[in-house]
């Protein structure tokens, strides 16, 4: 395949991922003239000799390095697919990252990057909250292979961050795993204090790794690579597929870490298949309209909300006010504030569940980033491994209500909430407070 980078670029001038989401990685000489890549839906490769076929093992395996200017050629679709090589060239676009892979979950992803990056007795330092998915993989399967989780709080000031590093054994830390924002209370981690903390207390021999989770604002309004990470993570189900019909992941990072990721997926057996990577292409073709309007709208519901008599508080990345920290980290950090809400109710588990169930156009549904709009109830649902305990630690709280704004009019989305918050009624107290 031909060097998509020899297509980036028109009189010298760099073109913007989202023309280049069209084309780049692809000519249409190489099938049949084709406008879009076919689907190449097969599992072997037909070598031209038995030469080129030991040649394609030796770079596979590492037996020896590849010559100026040589590529390992197709060889096994567990290793590669032109399917999935023209995806991962343009899933580098918006990070600026030098080399990406696809998974065939946001979980795959994860747990293929964290078991490729660190071995027994290594210690990770994780924010708090994270998926509940993410929280159980580092507490519970990483304990397995004698790989040990210290979670730190949304509360941690950098001086304490610091303190709880320097108290884990000289050579012990091996890398810092952030989720920013949050899911799904929206809180923000500054990268480039975490950043700074893993070159700190990394060394060459023994280095720190900075890997974030950008699966919230999505690589079109968060670019963590920019800001000292070493690998950005993504469920690619959510705002990259972004049509609730198919579960894939990616990682990028640079050309020398990716190497140790794809071995381990290689092994593992968690790469994307050529259907889903195909389905990812057509998606990423409009990933930033579709997140930029679902973003305009968050923002006016979120408005919204926060003036409703039956929300406690939001948590939007444009409500910062109360948190200065906070809010110097989004205007430092992020490009937009996004499409997910939280919300709590006043009230409870219960209010929050008539609320629920009472939604008509929202779907009472999990996952978010689709064009569909969702709610859901962390506590109970995403989050419900996490001890109760922990979660309110976290900022979890038993009347939290996640929202993920799709592209609907939001205008109706609101004609929908307040439908739901009638049903919900108006608890004693806050008709008291308006009679006052």
């Amino acid at each position: 395949m031909t060097n998509p980078h020899d297509h980036a670029h028109i009189g010298g001038q760099q073109l913007r991922p989202e023309s280049l989401m069209m084309s780049y990685g692809y000519t249409p000489a190489w099938s049949e003239g084709a406008i879009k890549p076919p689907i190449f839906q097969t599992s072997t490769f037909v070598f031209t000799s038995a030469e080129e076929g030991k040649a394609f093992f030796e770079l596979a395996y590492g037996l020896r390095q590849a010559n100026p200017d040589e590529e390992m050629g197709l060889i096994y679709s567990r290793l590669n697919n032109p399917s999935l090589e023209i995806l991962e060239h343009r899933l580098t676009l918006w990070d600026g990252a030098e080399e990406a892979a696809s998974f065939a979950s946001g979980m795959a992803a994860i747990s293929t990057t964290l078991l490729a990056l660190l071995q027994p007795g290594d210690v990770v330092l994780h924010s708090e909250p994270v998926y509940g998915g993410s929280d159980f993989f580092l507490k519970n399967v990483l304990r397995k292979f004698g790989i040990e989780a210290q979670g730190f709080l949304p509360t941690a000031t950098p001086q304490e961050l610091e303190a709880q590093a320097a108290a884990i054994a000289p050579g012990r830390l091996a890398m810092i795993f952030v989720e920013t924002p949050a899911n799904p209370t929206n809180h923000l981690v500054d990268l480039e204090a975490c950043a700074a903390l893993a070159r700190k207390y990394g060394s060459s021999d023994k280095p720190v790794r900075l890997v974030v989770d950008n699966t919230f604002l999505g690589p079109v309004f968060q670019h963590p690579l920019k800001h000292g990470a070493d690998v950005v993570l993504y469920s690619a189900t959510k705002f990259l597929g972004g049509h609730s019909d198919l579960i894939a992941g990616a990682a990028l990072s640079s050309k020398a870490l990716m190497k140790e990721i794809k071995a381990m997926r290689t092994f593992m057996g968690t790469m994307c298949d050529p259907n889903t990577g195909w389905m990812l292409m057509r998606s990423l073709e409009t990933l930033k309209l579709r997140m930029e309007r679902a973003a305009t709208s968050a923002q006016v519901i979120a408005d919204w909300l926060r003036a409703h008599p039956l929300v406690e508080r939001t948590y939007y990345l444009t409500h910062l006010e109360h948190c200065p920290v906070q809010q110097d980290i989004y205007q430092r950090h992020c490009l937009s504030p996004g499409s997910m809400i939280s919300f709590d109710i006043r009230g409870g588990e219960a209010e929050a569940f008539r609320f629920l169930n009472a939604l008509k156009l929202i779907k009472l549904a999990v996952s978010l980033g689709g064009t569909e709009s969702l709610a859901e109830h962390p506590a109970t649902m995403t989050h419900s491994d996490i001890t109760v305990k922990d979660q309110r630690t976290m900022g979890i709280t038993a009347q939290m209500i996640r929202l993920s704004i799709g592209v609907e009019d939001p205008q109706d989305l609101m004609l929908d909430l307040s439908q739901a918050f009638e049903a919900v009624g108006m608890p004693k107290e806050v008709r008291v407070a308006e009679l006052a």
